[in-house]
This record gives C-alpha cells, sequence and structure tokens, in this order.
C-alpha cells in the first residue's frame, strides 16, 4: 500500500468517528468550556471539522501564514451545519489525496506568524500533523462530553458508555 492510500484510509477512519461524535452534539452547549482559557464548545467543533480540509491547503500552498491571510473562521450555531461543514472539509481532503502523487508528499511546508517560521514538514508531516490534530481536539471535545454526562461513541473501541463494554 502506498503512503497515498494509507492517509486516505487513516482521514477516512478519523471522519467516521469524528461524524458519530458531531450527531450527538448539543446545541445547546454551544458556548460550553470547562475553563476561561478553553475554546468554547461550537468553536472546538468547527475546527475539528475544518482541519479535515488540510490536506487541500496544503497541497496547493508552501505555507500558511496566520497574520497575512483572509482566513475568518466560520460560525455555526447548529449541529446541521457542524455535519455539512465536515462533510464539505472531509470531501476536500479526500480529494486532494486521490489527485497527489507520491512525490508531492515530500515537498516542503510551513506555518509562519507574520513571516516568522513557526514549523515546516513535508507535506506528508504536514498532513500527518493535520490528522494527530483531529485526534487531539476530539479528545478534548470528549471531555467537554463527559463534562456534560454526554456518553460517548467509541474512537477505536467502545467506550464506557458503550452497553457491551
Amino acid at each position: 500500500m502506498d503512503t497515498l492510500s494509507q492517509l486516505k484510509n487513516e482521514l477516512q477512519h478519523e471522519y467516521q468517528t469524528t461524524k458519530k461524535f458531531f450527531e450527538i452534539y448539543p446545541e445547546a452547549k454551544n458556548d460550553y468550556a470547562p475553563h476561561e482559557k478553553s475554546m468554547k464548545m461550537m468553536p472546538l467543533a468547527t475546527h475539528i471539522a475544518e482541519v479535515f480540509e488540510w490536506p487541500h491547503t496544503i497541497f496547493k500552498t508552501s505555507e500558511l501564514d496566520f497574520a497575512n491571510n483572509d482566513y475568518q473562521p466560520k460560525k455555526f450555531t447548529t449541529k446541521e451545519e457542524l455535519l455539512k461543514a465536515l462533510d464539505e472539509n472531509y470531501r476536500q481532503g479526500i480529494d486532494a489525496l486521490e489527485n497527489a502523487n507520491e512525490e508531492n508528499l515530500n515537498e516542503m511546508w510551513a506555518l509562519k506568524h507574520n513571516g516568522q517560521e513557526l514549523a515546516k514538514w513535508t507535506k506528508y508531516g504536514s498532513i500527518r500533523h493535520g490528522l494527530n490534530q483531529i485526534t487531539h481536539h476530539r479528545a478534548q471535545l470528549g471531555v467537554y462530553y463527559r463534562l456534560n454526562d454526554i456518553a460517548l461513541p467509541g474512537s477505536y473501541g467502545p467506550s464506557a458508555d458503550d452497553p457491551n463494554f
């Protein structure tokens, strides 16, 4: 199996798992945050959905400069908007992986802030970083759910909320 196929399989698995989390998203808790320095629940979920698009951005650019771009975070209020964004961003990410070739994975890609390089990886490393971000932030969302007594779906096996566990 080639590297692009492995990345597509992993993105697909993360999409299916994230979709389970979003299908039970509690709209009444959009502004919930466990701490004043924590993201609120809907912006956190929105960020997770947006990360699925990252392979598309990574393959078509050589860098992302946080201070010098026109990105504006989406502001969702409903579970349906969140699920739609997840689906659209996933499709863009998968399409980018399907249209890339193995050599593209060796090209360099950087994160910058006002021209200062914060991190630099191969495009493969950048996509791996994005997959790690999905896992990290979905686990964070799981803590928010747990603190609000929302039963968690399994991620890589059953959760403690699975009746067969």
